[in-house]
């Protein structure tokens, strides 16, 4: 057998710790791959991105309505208002028709037939 170079055996030792190095990284991916797919891992990375661009924007739109709202705050108190009166429009409505109904019953009937004593004045029995 012929008598390899010194620089040809040092450079085979580097090359076969590297490959040892290689084959070592590849069996734990392998393993890490068994645990969590590739997919789900995938997904994960997705979510968390883009939740945190969310997050990051919905600040941004808080602290904006803040400062909208502090220079228009007579605006924002009307829109309040009319928020709760429409919710509570139906109890409006109600209470509102048993005031208006009340007077409206008085003016349908005629003076004379309101009073009894009318009644029986008119009634020659």
């Amino acid at each position: 057998m012929t008598q390899l170079p010194d620089r040809f055996i040092e450079d085979r030792r580097l090359r076969d710790a590297a490959r040892a190095v290689l084959a070592e990284d590849i069996a734990r991916l392998q393993g890490s791959l068994g645990e969590q797919g590739i997919a789900s891992r995938v997904s994960s990375e997705v979510t968390s991105s883009i939740g945190g661009r969310i997050r990051t924007g919905a600040r941004d739109v808080l602290d904006q309505a803040k400062a909208q709202a502090a220079d228009s705050m007579g605006v924002l108190a009307m829109l309040v208002g009319a928020i709760i009166l429409w919710f509570a429009r139906e109890p409006i409505f109600a209470w509102f028709q048993d005031v208006l109904g009340d007077t409206d019953e008085a003016a349908e009937q005629p003076e004379d037939a309101a009073s009894p004593e009318a009644a029986s004045a008119g009634d020659p029995a």
